[in-house]
């Protein structure tokens, strides 16, 4: 994509009220300034840019700049790595839907994915603890031996899967220990097996890695989980790594041991071919589902890179706190990029991730109320889409997002918006006509459905819902489920 690219999330309605506040801003301080273009267009999500064409190519862009009394050239154009990357639609939607809230628009926003509670009071004290001891300073590139110790214990006791610190690498979020590996393990021409739905960063960091994403898609019918015999016959001599997520982003989804292991007898007969395991949602789980850690199966610990953090079950995502646990080949070359990038994670946030390790198993108390908050809320917008004609619903099994089927409203047409064709228009529609902020389901990989986050109140939810529902009513499924 080129670089011009930018996005919207502001239909007509919206943009005009932002317009008129910004008028009221010039004669009133208190109301906050936003900046929005008065030349925004009424769409949403979409690039900006003439043509994805050109991301596999060197722009010569240029624009001129007076240097005394003669005229210069500057080079603007971007790398084709980068251009060959879109923007992550999900910060897209969350950050905007942001600014509307600030700029007074009263946006019910259910498209970010973090808890909506407090960090427990024990991992706060933990890090105000560390800045009043003076703990401010930097640590082992690799994380602090204390907290590495307890990655591994946590993981030997929790998870039944056995490393050393030396194969633990702290990084400043499970985001930034994904893409690390990807581009440790990658190389040009490689293949990263994607199951979709997919969380909306995979593909994109096997572009950044010059590799190739094998998308391989998932059935709402059988629980958008991957089917073996599929998997086996997309992979080729330039299958590399194949990522998996359980519990899923975003459907909710959870591997069973039984199809874990149908899978690992797969891996096993393919040498080249490595497992990323993204377990960052692994103790936001509902009975009777179970969480396996692909690495603990017969044979997997070598080949698999194992991810996690603290953002979702600890709800510490502006901590920044995650990490990989994988062979020390594998790992020291994931500490390698991050010595040369960003080093260490904050000293502050690794006092707090101990205290978390120390709540107890699975989180403790601290952590099973927000998991039983999370399940009353995912059984009560179960209950409330399931009354919808034409809807489909998978019920997740853990994390906070539910993953809906909507396709068959798609075809409909609204006076004075236009026709609903995709999950994109769909979502605009909601924003427009409910004023709630949810995430299109192409941004996944299935533009069928919509992702909801319950990560809010209960309270919040309820009304959400609600105006969900009055907007849909104007809308005939075109086709009924």
């Amino acid at each position: 994509m080129a670089a011009a690219t930018s996005y919207s999330i502001l239909p007509k309605s919206i943009s005009a009220n932002i317009t008129h506040l910004q008028h009221q801003s010039n004669s009133q301080s208190s109301i906050t300034s936003l900046s929005f273009s008065s030349q925004l267009e009424p769409v949403f999500i979409k690039s900006l840019s003439a043509t994805r064409q050109l991301h596999l190519q060197r722009v010569g862009a240029v624009v001129r700049a007076e240097i005394n009394s003669g005229a210069m050239e500057v080079d603007i154009s971007l790398s084709p790595r980068v251009n060959s990357v879109k923007p992550s639609k999900t910060v897209a939607i969350t950050d905007q839907a942001t600014a509307l809230v600030q700029a007074g628009v009263p946006v019910i926003r259910l498209a970010a994915g973090e808890p909506d509670f407090d960090t427990p009071a024990a991992i706060a004290e933990a890090g105000a603890n560390a800045i009043r001891e003076g703990y401010t300073r930097y640590t082992p590139n690799a994380g602090t031996l204390e907290l590495r110790s307890a990655i591994c214990h946590k993981l030997k006791e929790e998870n039944g899967i056995s490393y050393t610190p030396d194969q633990i690498l702290v990084s400043n979020g499970a985001k930034q220990s994904i893409v690390q590996a990807v581009l440790a393990v990658c190389s040009p021409g490689d293949e990263v097996i994607i199951p979709a739905p997919f969380w909306v960063s995979y593909p994109e960091m096997a572009r950044l890695a010059d590799a190739t994403p094998v998308i391989i898609p998932t059935s709402i019918s059988d629980n958008f989980l991957l089917d073996p015999k599929v998997l086996e016959s997309k992979l080729t001599e330039k299958s590399r790594l194949l990522i998996l997520c359980s519990p899923s982003n975003p459907t909710g989804s959870v591997y069973p041991r039984k199809l874990l292991e149908e899978i690992a007898e797969i891996v096993a007969r393919h040498p080249r071919l490595l497992v990323m395991s993204d377990e960052i949602y692994e103790h936001i789980i509902y009975a009777p589902a179970t969480h396996t850690s692909f690495a603990s199966l017969p044979g997997m610990w070598d080949r698999t890179l194992t991810v996690n953090g603290f953002s979702k079950a600890f709800a510490m995502t502006g901590w920044r706190l995650g990490y990989i646990a994988g062979p020390k080949h594998f790992v020291a070359a994931c500490g390698k990029i991050q010595s040369q990038t960003t080093s260490g994670a904050s000293s502050i946030s690794q006092k707090g991730g101990v205290a978390a390790l120390g709540l107890g198993y699975a989180g403790g108390e601290a952590v099973s109320v927000m998991v039983k908050a999370f399940r009353e809320r995912r059984d009560f917008l179960v209950k409330s889409f399931g009354e919808l004609d034409g809807v489909k619903i998978s019920e997740p099994q853990g994390a906070f997002y539910l993953f809906l089927d909507f396709s068959s409203y798609y075809g409909s047409k609204v006076d004075g918006f236009g026709v609903i064709d995709g999950s994109e228009s769909l979502c605009r529609y909601l924003l427009d006509e409910a004023q709630v902020a949810l995430v299109p389901g192409d941004a996944f990989g299935d533009d069928t459905c919509i992702r909801i986050s319950y990560a809010a109140s209960l309270a919040t939810l309820k009304s959400a819902v609600e105006k969900i529902k009055g907007a849909l009513l104007s809308l005939k499924p075109a086709v009924l489920v």
